[in-house]
């Protein structure tokens, strides 16, 4: 048994995880030959999928800084993925040093990663969970401690909703968070989709993976905000979502849809 209450044979390297595959596609050391494969599988059929995890993660960066500019205190990160500097912490308080962020994620190796590096940051929460059961993540302790549900929060579902089958329900899965949420809340996501190229073959990169990709369409990913109000420029490629940079050459290509949402009620 670890520190972190789970057992060390729970830690499955035999099969890709999307948290490190993601790694891997942005430069990371934090992954396994069996996510590199899998990752290396990815781009052969989408060769611009590297630039595309870059985008995303410039397109959290963004957003973190415009709902903490906006007066947000709280983040509930879910499906953090492995630690990558800047980490979301990091962002938010370059803009207000008093941010609280509790980071959530269901690889037990995300969990010891981020746990070591923020350890003794009484601002960070760091939450081993499955988004496939959100409830368990709104009650739980360690959530708790630094998440105040009365006052707003930015939830952050950044490229994790489109590991999650139709079967399990990504749309009441954002509702029964998003319900929980006051006023004032924000919802930051990003969603992969074959809307720009046809990347069905991509899914098999995570055929063997701890969970499939399933990429769905402007209409459907724009469906997960329901009950929220999106910001300018609304749901939109990444990379071209308020953009402080010229976005790379290839923009136009990247499948991934990022939006950021206020809920007013």
């Amino acid at each position: 048994m670890t520190q972190n209450g789970f057992r060390a044979e729970e830690i499955d390297t035999s099969r890709p995880h999307p948290a490190r595959i993601y790694d891997y596609l942005l430069g990371g050391k934090d992954n396994y030959e069996v996510d590199r494969e899998a990752g290396d599988q990815l781009i052969d059929v989408a060769p611009e999928a590297r630039i595309g995890v870059q985008s995303n993660r410039l397109f959290l960066q963004r957003a973190v800084r415009h709902v903490v500019g906006a007066g947000v205190r709280q983040i509930l990160d879910i499906g953090t993925g492995l630690p990558t500097s800047p980490n979301v912490h990091e962002v938010a308080q370059e803009v207000a040093p008093d941010v609280r962020i509790a980071y959530v994620d269901n690889d037990p190796i995300v969990n010891t990663h981020a746990s070591t590096l923020m350890s003794g940051a009484g601002t960070t929460s760091i939450v081993l969970a499955d988004l496939r059961d959100p409830q368990a993540i709104l009650d739980h302790p360690d959530v708790h401690r630094v998440i105040d549900f009365d006052q707003p929060v930015a939830l952050l579902l950044v490229a994790i909703l489109h590991f999650l089958t139709d079967a399990e329900q990504p749309a009441q899965v954002v509702a029964t968070l998003r319900d929980a949420l006051p006023a004032g809340s924000y919802l930051v996501l990003s969603h992969a989709t074959s809307d720009f190229n046809d990347r069905s073959d991509a899914q098999g990169a995570y055929r063997t993976a701890t969970a499939s990709m399933n990429l769905r369409t402007r209409a459907e990913v724009e469906h997960l905000f329901e009950g929220f109000e999106l910001v300018e420029p609304g749901l939109v490629q990444v990379p071209f979502w308020r953009p402080d940079s010229k976005p790379p050459r290839s923009a136009g290509e990247i499948g991934i849809y990022g939006g950021v949402a206020h809920k007013n009620s």
